[in-house]
C-alpha cells in the first residue's frame, strides 16, 4: 500500500457534473475528470485491506457484491498513487477488456463493497478506472497490438454488444481469426444504440472498435444472422460460433388501449434517437420526438431513467416515470448490511434533470397503467393510473402486486415509453441454430462451459443469463472465449 494513512487523510472526491439546465442543451458526456494530482490522492485512499471485497464479484441475496470481473483493484489503486500509469493499465487490462466502457456506465458494485465505505465514503474506484484507461490512450498504451501468430482457426461471434466484443477480443488475441456479425448498421450492440450518448459517447465506442479492427477482428454489419445469413452456412464456414445477441425482447404491458399510436418500447425510442444523432445531429427527423409532449415512462430502472433524460433534451412538456415498487429507503435498512449491494433510493441523472426543469421528481411509486385513452384518430392522449400494493398468493406464497380499488386517476399522455425490462432473447436466432431455451426464454447452456445443445455453438452474456450489467456481459464473453479456445486448441491460456 503506497500510503497507509491515505484513507484517513483524504476525503472522497469525484468528477463534477455540469449543472442539469446546462447539460440538457446537448447529448454530450457531462462530467469533468479529476486532475492527475487529485486522482493520485484518490488512489491513496485505498486501504489494500486483507480481504478486498471490492474485487470479489459475489452474489449476495440475489444482488452483485464487488466486481464481477474480479478486477485487481487494490493493485492499480496503489499504482495510481505512485504515478505508475503504465503498470496500472497493464493490471487493469488483465481482467477487464473494456474499462473505457465500464468506467462510464457500470453502477460500481466494487464501490458498494469497498471496506473504506463501511465507516465512511468508499474509494472512488470508478473514477480511478476512468483515469487509468484515458491516460493509457494519451500515452499510446491502448494502441492496437495484433497477435504475432495465427492459429488457422475461425470463430464467428453473433452480436457486437459487450459480451460479443469481449469474446472476440480475447479470441483474436489468442490468434484465432474472428468475425463479428451485427444486424445493425453500426457495431457495438447496446453500447452503441441502447445507452444514450450522454452516458457513453459513441466516439468512445468507435475508438475501441477501431483498435480491434487494427488488431484483426472483422466486423460485418447489416447482417442479420438467422435471416440474411443462414445458421447452417455459419456453422460450415467457422470452427465455432458464439451467440451473444443479448436479451432483446422487450417486456410488453397488456391493458386496454395499448394499440394506440404514440406508445413505444423504450429500446426503440432510444435507438432511433441515437441513430438520428449520429447520422445527422437529429437534423433528419428520423426519431421519435417528445418535443412539446406529455410523456409517461413505464419503468423505474436505468432504461427508464435514460428515457427521462432523453425526452427532457428533446423538449417535452412534462414527464412522469411510473415505478410499481415502493420507494427504497434513503439509507441502508438493517437487513441490508455491507458488503451487500445497498438497496437505497438513487436519484440518477435523468431524474436530477427533471427536478431542475419541472421542479419535482418524475417518479411515481407503487403505480401502474390501468388503461390508455386515445383520441378519434387513434393517438394516445392519456393514461389511467392505478395504485398497486404488494401481496402474497395464498396458495404459493409468491409475492405479487394487485391494484388498489378506487385509486384510479387520469393524466395527460401524448407519448408513452415502455421500459419494463426484457423477456429473454429474440427467439428467431435460437430457432435458426436449433439451440434450446430455458424457462425464462434465455438460451440454455452448460454452467461453466457455455456450450449449448448444438455442437460448436456457445452462448454468452444476456442471451444466456438474462438482462444484466455490462460487467457481467464482459465476464461471460471472456469466459465463453476461454471455453471456445479450449475446444479448438485442446488447452487454453486465456483468463
Amino acid at each position: 500500500m503506497g500510503k497507509p494513512t491515505g484513507f484517513l487523510e483524504y476525503e472522497r472526491v469525484t468528477s463534477q457534473a455540469a449543472e442539469p439546465k446546462n447539460r440538457i442543451k446537448n447529448y454530450k458526456e457531462f462530467h469533468t475528470p479529476l486532475s492527475q494530482e487529485e486522482q493520485r490522492r484518490q488512489g491513496a485512499r485505498c486501504m489494500e485491506c486483507g480481504v478486498p471485497f471490492c474485487q470479489a464479484g459475489m452474489m449476495m441475496k440475489g444482488m452483485t457484491s464487488g466486481c464481477p470481473l474480479n478486477n485487481l483493484i487494490p493493485e492499480w489503486n496503489d499504482l495510481i498513487y505512485s504515478g505508475n500509469w503504465a503498470q496500472a493499465y497493464n493490471r487493469l487490462k488483465r481482467t477487464n477488456s473494456f474499462p473505457e466502457f465500464t468506467s462510464r456506465v457500470c453502477p460500481a458494485p466494487c464501490e458498494a463493497a469497498c471496506t473504506c465505505g463501511l465507516n465512511g465514503d468508499p474509494v472512488s474506484i470508478k473514477e480511478n478506472e476512468y483515469a487509468v484507461i484515458e491516460q493509457a490512450y494519451v500515452q499510446g498504451l491502448a494502441a492496437a497490438r495484433p497477435p504475432r501468430i495465427r492459429t488457422g482457426k475461425k470463430v464467428a461471434v453473433v452480436g457486437s454488444g459487450p459480451a460479443g466484443l469481449a469474446a472476440a477480443d480475447q479470441l483474436n488475441k489468442r490468434g484465432h481469426s474472428v468475425t463479428v456479425f451485427e444486424r445493425e448498421d453500426r457495431a457495438g450492440g447496446l453500447l452503441m444504440y441502447g445507452i444514450p450518448n450522454m452516458k457513453l459517447e459513441k466516439t468512445i465506442v468507435d475508438r475501441k472498435l477501431q483498435v480491434m479492427k487494427a488488431e484483426g477482428v472483422v466486423f460485418e454489419t447489416n447482417v442479420n444472422v438467422g435471416k440474411d445469413y443462414k445458421a447452417a452456412r455459419l456453422l460450415k464456414e467457422f470452427d465455432s460460433v458464439i451467440l451473444a445477441c443479448g436479451a432483446s425482447s422487450p417486456r410488453d404491458i397488456q391493458v386496454p388501449g395499448r394499440e394506440a399510436e404514440g406508445i413505444y418500447f423504450a429500446v426503440d425510442f432510444l435507438k432511433a434517437t441515437t441513430k438520428s444523432l449520429l447520422d445527422s445531429g437529429l437534423a433528419d427527423g428520423k426519431f421519435i420526438s417528445a418535443k412539446g409532449k406529455h410523456v409517461v415512462v413505464i419503468g423505474g430502472g436505468d432504461t427508464g431513467n435514460d428515457c427521462v433524460g432523453t425526452v427532457i433534451r428533446q423538449g417535452c412538456a412534462s414527464v412522469t416515470q411510473l415505478e410499481m415498487m415502493p420507494k427504497l429507503p434513503d439509507t441502508r435498512a438493517q437487513d441490508n448490511t455491507w458488503p451487500e449491494w445497498p438497496r437505497v433510493c438513487k436519484t440518477d441523472y435523468g431524474q436530477e434533470e427533471a427536478i431542475a426543469v419541472f421542479g419535482k421528481d418524475p417518479r411515481v411509486y407503487e403505480t401502474t397503467v390501468k388503461e390508455f385513452k386515445k383520441d378519434k384518430s387513434g393517438k394516445v392522449r392519456g393514461a389511467v393510473l392505478v395504485k398497486v400494493e404488494r401481496t402474497k398468493d395464498p396458495k404459493t406464497g409468491k409475492p405479487g402486486m394487485v391494484p388498489v380499488a378506487g385509486s384510479e386517476g387520469e393524466i395527460a399522455a401524448d407519448l408513452v415509453l415502455i421500459a419494463a425490462g426484457f423477456a429473454g432473447s429474440q427467439k428467431y436466432v435460437a430457432d435458426a441454430f436449433g439451440v434450446k431455451l430455458d424457462t425464462k426464454g434465455n438460451v440454455a447452456a452448460e454452467r461453466d462451459s457455455y456450450k449449448t445443445n448444438v455442437d460448436h455453438v456457445f452462448v454468452a452474456g444476456d442471451m444466456r443469463r438474462g438482462q444484466s450489467l455490462v460487467v457481467w456481459a464482459i465476464r461471460e464473453g471472456r469466459e465463453a472465449a476461454r471455453e471456445v479456445d479450449r475446444g479448438l486448441m485442446g488447452y487454453t491460456n486465456l483468463m
